[in-house]
């Protein structure tokens, strides 16, 4: 990021969402913040390379195949 400052937010995410991303960040080697602020920066850096969303469906709530 060029600019340095990082703005903090608060983010409420379902408990099989926050695990989901937990075990992903724990397999990247990042912190659950620096995995959700990767995939955030990919998808933003994804809309402007082709001008679209990653889903057509973002407003609806995923769905896990987690056991």
């Amino acid at each position: 990021m060029a600019d340095s400052k990082k703005k903090q937010i608060p983010l409420r995410l379902s408990e099989k969402l926050y695990n989901a991303i937990a075990a992903w960040a724990e397999d990247d080697f990042r912190s659950v913040n620096g995995q959700i602020e990767y995939l955030l920066t990919e998808c933003v850096r994804q809309r402007k390379k082709n001008g679209k969303y990653v889903s057509e469906h973002l407003d609806e709530p995923p769905e896990f195949d987690i056991k």
